[in-house]
């Protein structure tokens, strides 16, 4: 997800209301038939980035066991899986909330825990399939799709060429700068005619989802050091 203003009292739920009958209403038309297609996720409200505060720690130089099928077949198991009508109630969301991510991420944005549990999910849903797979160290966590692109451009694993099992970064523009990323999700394959498959959270109707996206709204892909 992008920043979130979860962390306003006063406008915990403003997204979700609103965009509801906008962009969900154009959930199930937004397959891809070679251009570019509207926005489906429910889009974030952004929120004021905090200065000065510890980013989560490189992983650069950790090698895990998990190999990119690995994490593509765990995250194709979870096809079909649903918010709740609130925008809630995943297990993504849930583990997030109470994870040690989650209070490094409120030193850096503000909030509580309690806030993550109705946000849009779709960089909660990356994080866990790493932290469930084994392979988070190498995967990163984050609830901001932002600062998730931004740690693997720090790392030097932040690049241009779709490969399976790559996190995908988009912007519904089309923009290529990191800071207007809208939506997060793992790469299946490239299908060489402009398009990629993709495993998402928090799209279409509020699920985890296969996608095919044009390569015109990604802003960059974060690559992950599986096994061999």
């Amino acid at each position: 997800m992008a920043k979130h203003d979860i962390f306003a009292a006063n406008k915990i739920n403003l997204a979700r209301a609103a965009l509801a009958s906008t962009v969900l209403a154009s959930a199930f038309t937004a397959h891809v038939t070679g251009t570019a297609v509207a926005a489906t996720d429910k889009q974030p409200v952004a929120v004021a980035e905090q200065a000065g505060v510890k980013a989560q720690k490189t992983t650069h130089e950790t090698k895990v066991s998990v190999t990119a099928d690995q994490v593509l077949a765990f995250a194709k198991s979870q096809v079909g899986t649903s918010e709740n009508a609130a925008g809630g109630g995943t297990k993504y969301q849930q583990w997030y909330a109470n994870s040690q991510r989650a209070a490094e991420t409120i030193a850096r944005d503000g909030g509580n825990r309690t806030a993550y549990l109705n946000a849009a999910w779709c960089a909660m849903f990356v994080s866990w399939v790493g932290e469930q797979t084994g392979a988070r160290p190498q995967i990163g966590w984050d609830a901001w799709t932002v600062a998730h692109a931004k740690w693997f451009k720090a790392n030097s694993r932040f690049g241009t060429l779709a490969k399976p099992g790559a996190v995908v970064f988009f912007s519904w523009s089309g923009s290529k700068d990191i800071s207007d990323i809208n939506h997060v999700g793992f790469v299946v394959k490239d299908n060489q005619n402009g398009t990629i498959s993709t495993i998402e959270g928090n799209t279409g109707n509020g699920k985890v989802e296969e996608r095919t996206r044009p390569k015109s709204q990604v802003v960059g892909y974060g690559y992950p050091e599986y096994a061999a």
